[in-house]
């Protein structure tokens, strides 16, 4: 399973990777429960936000009106980020795409062990997801006409669409869907709350890196995957929310080559990081589930080797288990890995 949002399979653009699915396509064993599960996270038992009752009407990411009697409870949640902001909200999922994958990659939230896997994130099954019997589906789509949105409203159930990304300000994008999420479970008030956390952490940060007078202001944060004998690499630019969260630290992103125009991320090969001179080279450190890793491939390559970063020994790893294109606690993780690396 590929690191990676659904925008390959919604645009089939050339510069970003295929999504290859890893999760089952049957249910898990419910609980029985009509109620679904409280999220428990020491952030969530400690939390003391209220909860909305009132009715809900908002206007969801593609000016579609969302109309719900109360708030909704028992939501089914189709896309890895809306997970993380469900739980970081302190609302658990009932149903849930690729609950493996989500475990692998995404750290800033744990799924409770009683959730329903509807299958992947490409190709859910319906059938387990409805059984559910969610009072809301939330899904990630690209424009109104998505496919997706047809085929779940034909359950009669109600759909919040929210936009996977847009390169143009992924920082406000992201709390955007963030708020969304909050508005459709009533949970606004935990939202402003951890909303102005991550602010306040961000702005925490880079007051810490320009006190610390860190040396390292040009990078390229990267991932990448193994093509046969190739590898190759995609480097997050501008307008990725990696890229930008390290621009908001003070740090300059040296990657200047083409992106595509939700999530900034480019692609290229080892030859092509030739272009980024000196900056410092940051990878993710995630593993595949086999523990293999794409920076495996570039050991011994002559030209990898040629890199200042590489001379100079300034190629870092994130840790493992932060997800690239995620909410406000994923954020953070992300500014925190930024100031462990340039403390190395």
């Amino acid at each position: 399973m590929k690191k990676t949002p659904l925008i390959a399979l919604a645009t089939g653009a050339a510069l970003l990777l295929a999504l290859t699915g890893c999760g089952t396509t049957q249910p898990t064993t419910s609980t029985g429960s009509d109620a679904p599960a409280a999220a428990t996270s020491e952030d969530c038992e400690a939390d003391t936000t209220a909860t909305s009752t009132d009715p809900v009407t908002l206007t969801d990411a593609f000016e579609r009106t969302i109309e719900l009697d109360e708030p909704a409870e028992r939501i089914a949640v189709l896309e890895w980020q809306q997970v993380e902001d469900a739980l970081t909200l302190c609302v658990a999922p009932i149903a849930v795409a690729d609950a493996e994958g989500f475990g692998t990659w995404v750290k800033a939230e744990e799924l409770p062990a009683d959730v329903i896997d509807v299958g992947t994130r490409q190709e859910p099954n319906l059938d387990a997801l409805f059984a559910a019997e969610p009072d809301l589906v939330i899904v990630e789509a690209y424009t109104r006409d998505d496919a997706i949105i047809g085929q779940l409203e034909a359950y009669g159930v109600p759909v919040l669409a929210t936009l996977g990304a847009d390169a143009a300000d992924p920082l406000a994008q992201m709390l955007e869907t963030f708020e969304l999420i909050a508005q459709a479970t009533g949970r606004e008030e935990r939202a402003q709350v951890v909303t102005e956390e991550f602010e306040t952490h961000l702005a925490d940060a880079k007051a810490k890196l320009a006190s610390d007078a860190a040396d390292l202001d040009s990078f390229v944060f990267f991932d990448g995957w193994i093509d046969g004998s190739n590898v190759s690499l995609r480097p997050f630019g501008q307008g990725s929310l990696v890229g930008e969260i390290g621009e908001g630290l003070g740090l300059t992103n040296a990657w200047i080559g083409e992106v595509d125009p939700a999530y900034g991320l480019g692609q290229t090969d080892i030859e092509g990081m030739t272009a980024v001179g000196d900056a410092t080279l940051i990878y993710s450190g995630t593993k595949e589930e086999d523990g293999s890793i794409f920076m495996d491939a570039v050991e011994g390559n002559a030209v990898w080797d040629s890199l200042p970063a590489v001379k100079d020994e300034r190629v870092r790893a994130f840790p493992e288990g932060i997800w690239m294109f995620g909410g406000p606690r994923s954020a953070q993780q992300i500014i925190d890995a930024y100031l462990e690396v340039l403390s190395q």
